[in-house]
């Protein structure tokens, strides 16, 4: 048995002080009185005086390998930066550099406190190697488009990850349509037979663009989330993201079809100087997870920092200081998208999966110390994160990747 010790352990169900969490295999055995942790055979002990227990951030949208092209691209808007730069980029993709780049990117997220990464890209079986590689979490589809020239997002590619991706304890295949511009009605019919017969997550884009609107628009003479209603995506399955330009209606829709909406909130303000109507969204009681998107649009893939940004931006957009509570934001974080993928997580509860974070909470940025869910949402950074642990096992502690060497030999190329 393993245990973490910490003088706060905080998920949305609220905060215990001086507690140890108990660690059993892959799952959380018990939370007790740190002055009673002599009680138990323990095994190893983390932590101590000085530490925030919370549970691992679950990042909902990511496309790690594109860490390749952070700072290109900078300052465009997004129709543009997708096809003068994105795009041409990605037409000379290789397996061994997906490789490199997708262990840079997941090992980034992992450093800031992700657990869980749920990503969409190409030549997604080497994404899948580098997850297991670090250790993570991940659920990962190979995106598809048959409206784009993309050799390397052909439909047959998705399709054969999904079925051919052996099964994993750590890393799940999802089906991976890229847009509702880019991908045909034929294959969104193809996309949802499979999910439904195999039970599969479909992760995809949602209304990220102006031009994706107009174009499904021209197109379907609907908007993208009338578009999936009238198909039959939307569903407890259905992970959608962004949904920048919803509609009124749409929002209503969305909210009523048990779809989550996973918001990212710096790519997008990034890109379009926008935000989604995510406030609108959860008053009507719709399922929000929180995620990064890349470094190329976000910059980084820090999950605490989004956190930060996914309240400040949605209050100024709201012209309300009251929306989001940090609170709900942190649900965002941890239990909104560990719902999303069907994962018992996000909460440090006995029976829950023991995917942690331990954060050092010894600088001047945590004082007084008084109010610590505020802290992590609003003070906090990326760098405080000091130990990860996934099903258990600690896979990250102070600057050192424990699963594999590769990091630090790519850290010194």
């Amino acid at each position: 048995m393993k245990a973490i010790v910490a003088d706060y352990a905080l998920d949305v169900e609220g905060i215990k002080k001086n507690v140890a969490v108990l660690i059993e295999e892959d799952k959380i055995a018990g939370i007790v009185p740190r002055e009673k942790l002599n009680e138990f055979d323990v095994d190893e002990t983390f932590g101590g005086s000085g530490y925030l227990l919370i549970p691992g951030l679950v990042n909902a949208h990511t496309h790690v390998a594109m860490n390749k092209f952070r700072g290109f691209g900078d300052d465009m808007p997004l129709d543009r930066w997708l096809k003068e730069v994105i795009w041409p980029m990605e037409k000379e993709w290789t397996e061994e550099e997906i490789y490199k780049w997708a262990l840079v990117g997941i090992a980034e997220a992992v450093a800031n406190g992700s657990t869980v990464i749920n990503d969409h890209y190409f030549f997604a079986w080497k994404i899948a190697e580098a997850a297991e590689k670090l250790g993570v979490r991940a659920f990962i589809g190979q995106t598809m488009m048959d409206l784009v020239e993309m050799p390397i997002a052909e439909p047959e590619l998705g399709f054969k990850f999904f079925k051919r991706w052996k099964k994993s304890t750590l890393v799940r295949a999802t089906l991976a349509p890229h847009a509702t511009d880019t991908v045909s009605r034929d294959l969104l019919a193809e996309v949802k037979e499979i999910a439904e017969r195999e039970n599969a997550l479909v992760h995809m884009h949602v209304s990220q663009s102006r031009e994706e609107v107009l174009r499904v628009k021209k197109r379907e003479k609907m908007l993208p989330v009338e578009y999936l209603k009238e198909l039959e995506m939307l569903g407890k399955n259905f992970i959608g993201v962004h949904g920048v330009y919803l509609s009124k209606d749409e929002v209503k829709i969305y909210a009523e079809s048990d779809a989550t909406l996973v918001h990212c909130p710096t790519s997008l303000a990034k890109l379009e100087g926008e935000i989604a109507p995510i406030i609108d969204l959860w008053e009507l009681g719709g399922r929000i997870a929180l995620g990064n998107d890349c470094a190329v649009s976000n910059n980084s893939l820090d999950m605490i920092l989004e956190m930060k940004f996914a309240a400040i931006l949605n209050k100024v957009k709201r012209k309300d200081p009251t929306k989001p509570t940090a609170k709900e934001v942190f649900y965002w974080a941890t239990v909104g998208g560990a719902e999303a993928l069907g994962l018992k997580a996000g909460l440090i509860k006995e029976g829950y999966l023991a995917d942690l974070v331990l954060i050092n909470t010894k600088k001047l940025h945590f004082l007084p110390r008084e109010n610590v869910l505020s802290h992590i949402v609003y003070s906090a950074k990326g760098s405080d994160v000091e130990k990860v642990f996934v099903g258990g096992e600690l896979i990250y502690d102070q600057g050192r990747f424990l699963k594999t060497e590769e990091i630090e030999r790519l850290l010194n190329d």
